[in-house]
């Protein structure tokens, strides 16, 4: 994408008028700190001030199964991505209690999940792209065509609940492995070495981090030379689920619906999106920080501080709902509290 083609960020017109409202309110300058701040940016990335109340926030969980998963890079087996799935179509996941604490509606989607789920509601795998994906410190993940077709199923996902009226979206992911696929996502578009990047996933021991360190950087040696094209970092490193992640975040950008990124998994595709559509970060806030050292890369690089610090590493979007709730105090300052010149005496 060049210059010319960015995606514009919120309106600086609605910023200015956002803080000059932040800067009026009834409380001491900056007493409000990142809190003001947020509630700025949510006038922006709406279009309106005050912020509307986020009464319609959407989160999307893109599964998929990895090839690395069989080769020792995580203290799982592949078979939980499966059970996983189901147990969030029951409504029984860590994010499903958070969601519904939250008011946060849940869709899940199989795109990649190596098993299959025809027994499932038909819009899960409806739109499944393939089964699993390559292990990609020996072979590409996906074909070309396989990635181009799992950045467009990102995109109409996006485009379809923009166009169904959604305030802000979440991405969440689920899938054995996928922390592997991540790091060398981040590896790869920001030149940095396995080591700078591995992380621990689901909770590997030394031997296993060892492991994980060496098929890094072994699918990064078998990349070179293709890093300078997100599609083919995608083709040669991603999964379609991934991809899909990654289409995801375009669209939502390009339609101006904000988004609030969870950990690892969202900012690596994070990274790979705003390589692919220049400008698009603009339009997303990281809900919270991860334990996985990419993550911490991926943040740097976008931008981005995270709203939320717990020491989580669960995924499935959960950090992102987690931080949900700071979000709407931003909304509710900005709305609720008075103006400095409405309490003074004339």
């Amino acid at each position: 994408m060049n210059e010319a083609s960015r995606i514009a960020p919120p309106s600086p017109e609605i910023t200015a008028l956002a803080r000059e409202r932040l800067d009026g309110l009834a409380t001491p300058p900056g007493a409000l700190g990142r809190i003001g701040e947020l509630g700025v940016w949510l006038s922006a990335a709406q279009g309106v001030v005050p912020p509307r109340p986020l009464t319609d926030v959407r989160l999307v969980v893109l599964a998929g199964d990895h090839g690395v998963a069989a080769h020792g890079v995580s203290a799982y087996p592949p078979a939980i991505t499966e059970a996983m799935v189901r147990t969030l179509v029951a409504g029984r996941a860590g994010v499903s209690a958070l969601a519904r604490e939250h008011g946060v509606a849940v869709t899940v989607r199989d795109v990649s999940v190596d098993a299959d789920l025809d027994d499932l509601p038909a819009e899960v795998t409806a739109r499944k792209v393939r089964r699993g994906s390559g292990a990609i410190h020996l072979t590409d993940a996906l074909t070309r065509e396989e990635a181009e077709r799992s950045l467009t199923l990102g995109a109409d996902l996006a485009g379809e609940l923009a166009d169904d009226g959604a305030q802000l979206l979440m991405t969440g992911d689920l899938g054995i492995g996928n922390t592997t696929v991540a790091a060398a996502f981040v590896a790869a578009i920001l030149g940095l070495p396995a080591d700078e990047v591995t992380g621990r996933g689901t909770g590997i021991d030394d031997d296993g981090w060892t492991r994980k360190r060496g098929v890094v950087a072994q699918a990064l040696a078998r990349a070179e030379g293709r890093t300078s094209d997100p599609v083919e970092v995608l083709t040669a490193l991603g999964s379609a689920d991934l991809a899909a992640t990654v289409g995801f975040l375009v669209e939502a950008s390009t339609r101006g619906v904000p988004v609030l990124l969870d950990g690892l998994m969202s900012l690596a595709c994070a990274v790979v999106a705003e390589a692919h559509a220049p400008g698009a970060a603009a339009w997303w806030l990281a809900g919270h920080r991860s334990t996985e050292p990419a993550q911490a890369h991926a943040l740097k690089s976008l931008g981005l501080e995270p709203v939320l610090d717990l020491g989580m590493r669960l995924g499935e979007g959960s950090g992102a709902v987690a931080a949900l709730p700071v979000l709407r105090s931003a909304v509710a300052v900005m709305r609720d509290v008075a103006l400095l010149a409405e309490i003074l005496p004339s």
